[in-house]
């Protein structure tokens, strides 16, 4: 699964009298200026570097052009004092996340020779101080770029811009309309759109069909040799796997067209009358494994949250709490037959799914185990009042247990960082969803920055 890079707008800020009083100054902060962009292209950052600002004129010009680049914040770098006055209007009407990186140029202040290149830090408690009274919503992180870990601190608060940036502005699709009566992840169309900034694509099964590809269609013999790339075929008919892949490029088709991050389908919409042969289990499970977010049952809050984290984060399924193991402390995981395959332990197999739910063919899916690792348990819950919380929780995801007890399907066995029966209370107390996010490694800090940034409630558990 491919990330994107971030993309920082860097705003280095100065005062306008010291080209008065002395005028070579300014000029000799470019290497600071480059070795600052440096550090951040580093570490997969693109930059976009403004001119350095000094009146209100400036930084009006300069944010307006980071929004028109569409970058996911602004960090600040004070050259010097700025008086705040003059930066204060445009960062505190700017939609982009500020993030403030205190820094000097010199590790060591051991001379008055050095006081012109290295008292940005009172710029910054002026500017801080102007942006909480505006009620401008900002992160800060200090230390010296070359001797400490603030550019990796700042890169963690980068990324949670980026997933905000992401969720903010995503089109999500719906297949069908969602699970009647699942309240949890139920969030109004409005609400959704002016709290979040998720847009919502809907489409009938009927329109899908109509994107479907010939059976005999050369397109679909193509992406059967790719599946036999990517999946074990043996167990599956060459009649029921040619009938996925129509459906699921059909599927791929939709969400090309109308460019989403992220989709949703409730499979009780996949029926004879809505023309979908089957469940597209097959195309979702690929979805995933490209970075494109979803979730089940129509459910688009979370389908959103797993591509915003997909696109920046990688290493991202959609996936269920299904069954508790007390005795050996452990989460079974599962859901119908979705997985991005990227994550499974071993090469997955194709089969065949036994289909009662609707009068829908039997659907092909990737039966497979999510492999061992650190993980995180990411969920996007509904409060009260249309708030939000983003509930985080560190977990090890462990080796199949009793694998012949529990032959083909979705599974996954997910230990917390506490006893079962404490996760659990903790997590429905916190008001989490049935429907979750799985995420391989440990990136905390940018999941805490990217609730922080979207003024969600931030719930760490563990």
């Amino acid at each position: 699964m491919k990330t994107q890079k971030p993309r920082i707008g860097l705003l280095p800020l100065y005062l306008e009298l010291y080209d008065k009083t002395s005028p070579k100054i300014k000029a000799e902060f470019k290497p600071f200026i480059d070795a600052v962009c440096a550090q951040f292209r580093s570490k997969g950052a693109d930059v976009e570097l403004s001119e350095i600002c000094r009146i209100s004129g400036e930084f009006d010009n300069a944010v307006k052009q980071f929004e028109k680049s569409s970058v996911d914040c602004i960090i600040t770098l004070h050259l010097a004092y700025s008086p705040s006055l003059e930066c204060i209007e445009a960062l505190a009407k700017t939609m982009l996340p500020v993030i403030v990186l205190d820094t000097t140029p010199d590790e060591c202040y051991n001379s008055m020779s050095l006081l012109m290149y290295n008292h940005g830090i009172h710029g910054v408690q002026d500017m801080c101080n102007m942006l909480k009274r505006y009620n401008k919503n900002f992160i800060i992180e200090a230390g010296h770029i070359k001797t400490s870990d603030v550019i990796d601190r700042v890169i963690c608060h980068v990324k949670g811009a980026q997933m905000a940036h992401k969720i903010s502005n995503s089109r999500v699709g719906r297949v069908g309309e969602a699970f009647v009566g699942m309240g949890d992840f139920a969030v109004e169309e409005s609400v959704l759109k002016n709290n979040i900034g998720i847009a919502l694509y809907t489409a009938t099964p009927e329109q899908l069909s109509d994107l479907m590809p010939d059976i005999n269609d050369p397109e679909i013999i193509n992406e059967i040799n790719e599946d036999k790339k990517r999946f074990d075929l043996a167990r599956v008919s060459s009649d029921a796997h040619k009938l996925s892949v129509q459906t699921g490029l059909a599927l791929r088709k939709w969400i090309d067209q109308e460019n989403l991050m992220a989709f949703s389908v409730n499979f009780q919409s996949i029926t004879k009358a809505g023309k979908l042969p089957v469940m597209p289990f097959l195309e979702i499970s690929k979805a995933m494994s490209r970075g494109t977010g979803y979730a089940g049952e129509g459910d688009v809050l979370t389908a959103a949250l797993v591509g915003s984290l997909a696109q920046v984060l990688g290493n991202v399924s959609f996936t269920e709490m299904f069954c508790p193991d007390w005795k050996n402390n452990v989460i079974f995981l599962s859901h119908m037959g979705e997985i991005n395959t990227d994550l499974a332990e071993e090469h997955p197999v194709l089969i065949e799914m036994a289909w009662s739910f609707t009068d829908a063919q039997p659907p092909v899916f990737p039966s497979a185990c999510f492999k061992q690792g650190e993980a995180l348990l990411v969920n996007l819950a509904p409060g009260p009042d249309d708030t939000f919380s983003l509930i985080i929780a560190p977990v090890k995801m462990i080796s199949e247990i009793n694998q012949k007890n529990f032959g083909d399907g979705i599974r996954g066995w997910m230990k917390p960082d506490m006893t079962v029966p404490d996760f659990l209370k903790a997590y429905s107390e916190a008001g989490g969803t049935h429907h979750s996010a799985l995420v391989y490694g440990n990136p905390v800090e940018e999941l805490k920055s990217f609730g922080r940034i979207m003024n969600w409630k931030v719930v760490v558990i563990g």
